[in-house]
Order: structure tokens, then sequence, then C-alpha cells
């Protein structure tokens, strides 16, 4: 459940944005088990769901290392709960988790997406031979039909600062409606995190260049520079040294027990003290999630663990660093990047900010009446006897 107190961007980045994928579809020989009504699919879903179609979306998933390495790394950690069970992948892709559930022992994969990308999946699940043991269906996971109830539901949902994309929306449909009492979900928690940070190369690049364009003054310019850059969130990579205080935690989730209702407002407090005197030009957004089993499978040590997780202010790292720690893939600035980056809400004035100065206030976090894979962010704090508010959508 939450707890409170991806494409992103404003054109600062490398790639486009990146669209992601809903679940399942494809035939079946009989009504589906009773479950949720499937939600309407909109002209926004279409669109994502073609935006997923592209190979190179697929590419730059596949080559994050850390990505794809943690999720094969998780599969073969809870291998004895896949092992001769039925997986459910929701928004499979070119349907990579589902072969390495297939090579954990798998007796059953249906590998599910709304993309076109989902003929090519099966097209490699046919190259490697393994066309016996994945079912690649092609529809969103709303609409498919599949004649029995899984073991394992296992999807990579998660968007630019965690929730982006409203993917985890299909999870908990395909959860309530196929999940066995008892069964694995993969991954099963997370954590978003926010922090103020500081990054004066960025306005450098971005507002400060227009004072001297090759010895002409441009500075009239600079009002506009700002809005063009900083009125949207903004996915880059920042590292450690950017980050100004402890990150509080925003919202946590349990996959296991979440409701889609609980994904439509978040709100959270937050009270930060500065560790060194620097301009404060934003905070950054970012998120780890775990690999846990089923609440029946973990020790009460490991369950009282995700708990703990639950703080106002958490380490940079955001993980235990203990050995018998759950598998982690964490997007936070001191780790070794993703494609998810960091998200970043940049002010248009800098605030100086003392060493020790205290920064409170709160972020709402809320899907958008125009569509809900898109997010509205209002951030509002108080420092320096000054209330301030920053209001942005990711879409």
């Amino acid at each position: 459940m939450f707890a409170g107190g991806a494409d992103g961007g404003n054109g600062h980045l490398p790639r486009p944005r990146r669209a992601r994928r809903g679940g399942g579809g494809g035939g079946g020989m009989g009504p589906p088990p009773p479950g949720p009504p499937p939600p309407p699919c909109t002209d926004y879903d279409m669109a994502y769901f073609k935006a997923y179609s592209h190979i190179g979306v697929h590419e730059e998933m596949l080559k994050d290392h850390v990505r794809t390495s943690t999720y094969r790394n998780a599969i073969m950690h809870h291998q004895d709960l896949i092992s001769g069970k039925v997986v459910l992948d929701v928004g499979c892709g070119t349907g990579v988790l589902s072969i390495f559930c297939a090579f954990a022992g798998a007796a059953r994969v249906y590998a599910v997406d709304a993309s076109d990308i989902a003929l090519q999946a099966m097209e490699i699940v046919r190259e490697n031979e393994l066309s016996d043991k994945v079912i690649v269906m092609h529809g969103r996971i709303e609409d498919v039909e599949i004649e029995e109830k899984v073991d394992v539901i296992i999807s990579e949902w998660m968007g630019y600062m965690l929730l982006y994309e409203s993917m985890l929306g299909s999870v908990i449909f395909a959860r309530d409606k196929w999940l066995k009492p008892g069964g694995l979900i993969l991954p099963s928690h997370a954590s978003l995190y926010l922090a103020p940070i500081t990054n004066s190369h960025r306005y450098q690049d971005s507002v400060y260049f227009w004072q001297d364009v090759y010895g002409i003054k441009m500075s009239s310019m600079m009002p506009l520079a700002k809005q063009c850059a900083f009125m949207e969130p903004s996915v880059e990579t920042i590292s450690g040294e950017n980050v100004l205080t402890w990150p509080s935690v925003v919202a946590q989730v349990d996959c296991y027990t979440i409701q889609a209702p609980e994904l439509e407002t978040i709100t959270a407090t937050f009270n930060y003290t500065s560790m060194l005197q620097a301009p404060l030009h934003g905070f950054a957004f970012w998120f780890d999630v775990e690999f846990n089993g089923p609440v029946r499978q973990r020790s009460k040590k490991q369950a009282n663990q995700c708990l703990d997780g639950n703080t106002q202010n958490a380490s940079p790292s955001n993980k235990k660093k203990k050995a018998d720690a759950p598998i982690v893939l964490s997007t936070a600035p001191e780790d070794a990047p993703t494609h998810w980056q960091q998200t970043l809400l940049y002010l248009f004035e800098p605030i100086e900010l003392k060493k020790d100065q205290h920064i409170e206030g709160s972020v709402t976090i809320s899907q958008s009446q125009q569509h809900a894979r898109f997010l509205n962010i209002c951030l509002k704090y108080f420092t320096r006897d000054q209330w301030y508010v920053k209001e942005s959508v990711m879409k």
C-alpha cells in the first residue's frame, strides 16, 4: 500500500520519451474466469501501445544491464517458486522475461503484450525452441482469455518516477483476475523517493548560455529559456553529489495488496535539512523495486525489513546492505545508471541554501484527468520564511 510522509522531460534528452506498453490479449477457448471489468481502451492507449512496436524502445531496455540482469537474478533466486509452475508476463515486450522464466523451469508462460512487438516475441520464442512452454498473446491484458489461474506474475511495469504511464494498474488487474492465493509477484514492492538537488551545470547550459552568444547579448531570451527548459519534468542522470539532503519516501507499493484507486492521488510531506551550502535548483525523484516472495514464503524478519522502509527520511542507498537483503533494482543517483535515470523538477529561480537550512513541504502526484497515463505533480515547499509552489505535468 502507499505511505507518504518516462518519458519525461523538456527536450534535454538524447532520446525520445519512452512510451510503455500494456498487457495482453489473444484468444482462448471459453469464457475467462470471473474478475474485474476491463477498462475501456482509449485513443491514448492505442498510441501508447503503438509506441512500443518500435524496436528502439526494446533495444534500450534490453541494453539496460542493471534492469535486465536484476530481473534474471530475481527469477533464478525464486526458481523454486517458478519451476513447474504457470507464469503470466504482463507487458512481455520481446519476451525476454518469459524466456528467463522458461529457463528457470516454468511449466507454462503466458506472455502478453498489446503492442505489435508481440509478433516479434512469437518469432523469438520459436527461434529459441520454447513454443511448447511460452504462449505469446497479442492484445491488452484486460481483454485476454486465459483458461487457468497462474502461480506467478512478472512484469516490468515501472515508468519514469515509478508511476508514469500507470502500467501498474494492468498488473493489479491481472493479479486480481488470475493469481492463485499465495502466488508470487515480481517485483513485489516499490518505493518512490524525493530529494532537493543542486545542478548549476544544467542552468548554465539551458539559461545562462543566453547572456552572451558569440559576443551578442541575448539575455532577453532567458525567461523563455526557463519556460522551455523547466516547465515540464526532465529525465536525466545526476550523481549523488547533486543531492543536497537525505531523500524522503513519497510512496511505497506492495504489489500483493495495492488497489488501483490508491494510484489516483498520492500525497506526502517532507522536512529536509541541507547538508551543504549550495543553490537549490530543484527536486529529484527516483525509485527502487524489490523482488520478495509472497508473505507466506518470507520470514518475519524479512517482512519487518519491508515495513522498515516506510520512513520519512531514508539513507541515500535506499536499500539494506545485509546478506539477507532482498534483490533490489535501484535507480538512485549514487547507483549504477539505468534507462529510467532520475526525474527532475527544476525551479525557475534557484534558491541559495545555507548548510543546515530546513526545507519543508508536500508533494502531490495524481493521475491526469486528460489521460490516466499522465501525471500531475504539485510541489509545495517552505524555506527562508517563504512558501513556493511548483506545478508540472508529465506527459
